[in-house]
Formats: structure tokens, sequence, C-alpha cells
């Protein structure tokens, strides 16, 4: 018995590669990717946001703000600096871990010393960071903790300025109709006072 030449056992494997690189990494991408431009042109371009003509952020990536006279976002745990995208990911500090207790007392302090603050318990979303430490949104408990500060450093009206940040409050795609899922992009909030 003869051996099979190489070619004559390979050519319908190299056969199926060449289509299927075709199909799968050519094809199939420039439809999606034109697709994505003519049904959602905003979100597959990274739903920026722009002020003047000038890209400030996107609506969904975090950026850091501290100055009291801003609304803070949830903390971000990526490598290197906040909000890096680069880096996305979180601390994986469980819940008795020594390091997230001094990150959220240094999170609480923080808090109270950059401006009034409600009586009781920080939301927790103000504490913690998210498992990808890029999220754009904080709950609106976490908006409305954060009005008297906010109100304080820019002259403004505190009850004002909570009905500005209801309106701006969106709904989850999940909710059930519970007030507590609602939440509110840090952004929106920040540009609504004015260019950050």
């Amino acid at each position: 018995m003869s051996p099979t030449p190489f070619l004559a056992v390979c050519s319908p494997a190299l056969r199926v590669l060449a289509l299927l690189s075709l199909v799968l990494g050519l094809a199939y991408p420039l439809l999606v990717t034109a697709l994505a431009q003519s049904l959602f042109p905003h979100q597959a371009n990274g739903s920026l946001v722009q002020t003047n003509g000038r890209v400030i952020g996107s609506s969904l990536i975090g950026q850091s703000f501290t100055q009291p006279h801003w609304f803070w976002g949830r903390p971000s745990a990526t490598a290197e600096q906040p909000y890096q995208a680069m880096a996305s990911g979180g601390s994986n500090w469980g819940p008795s871990h020594p390091e997230l207790a001094q990150a959220v007392t240094a999170r609480i302090a923080a808090l109270r010393a950059a401006g009034p603050v409600p009586a009781g318990p920080v939301p927790l979303d103000l504490l913690t960071a998210s498992a990808s430490g890029l999220d754009p949104h904080i709950s609106l408990a976490a908006a409305l903790y954060q009005v008297p500060r906010v109100a304080q450093a820019r002259g403004l009206d505190p009850v004002h300025l909570a009905g500005q940040v209801r309106q701006l409050a969106e709904t989850a795609w999940f909710d059930d109709g519970n007030p507590s899922l609602r939440r509110v992009n840090v952004l929106a909030l920040n540009q609504m006072l004015g260019q950050p």
C-alpha cells in the first residue's frame, strides 16, 4: 500500500481553513461593523459625549471627579489610575479583607471631609468599586447623598438641585418598579452643572 501524498491529506483541511478565515475573519466582522455603524452609530463609536465640539468623555466609562463641587462616581479599582479602561478589573477583595475595610473607612472620611453629608448610612456604591472599575453610573440614592455638598460648594439651592438630579435618573432595563434600582450617569450630572 503506497503512502497518501501529504497535500492530498491536508488539502480539505486547508480549504476549510481558508473558507472559515474568509467567512469568520473577514465577512462576519465587516457585516457586524456595517450593521452597528448604520443602526447604532453613537454606541458603535463609543457613546462619546461632546460639549462645544470637544469630546469630554463617554457615557459608558466613568471618570474621576474628586473636587467638592462635582458629583463623585463609584470608586474605581483599576491599576495605575482610576477608570483606566485598558486595566479594567476589580480589586477582588472579599468582605473580610482588611484592605477593603481600610478603603471603605478612607472613602467615608473623604466624603465627610469634602462637605456636608446627610444623616444615615453612606450608599454602598460610593464606598465599593464595581467589578469592572469603570462603572459610569451611581444609584439615585448615591447622587442625592452628595447634593448637600455640591449645593454648598456651588451656592445652589439643595432642593432645586435634588429635583434636577431626580430628572436625570434612569430606570434600569431590569427594573421591576423598585425605586432603589434607579441610577444616574455621573458625567451627565456634572455636565448639567457645567463643563467638567
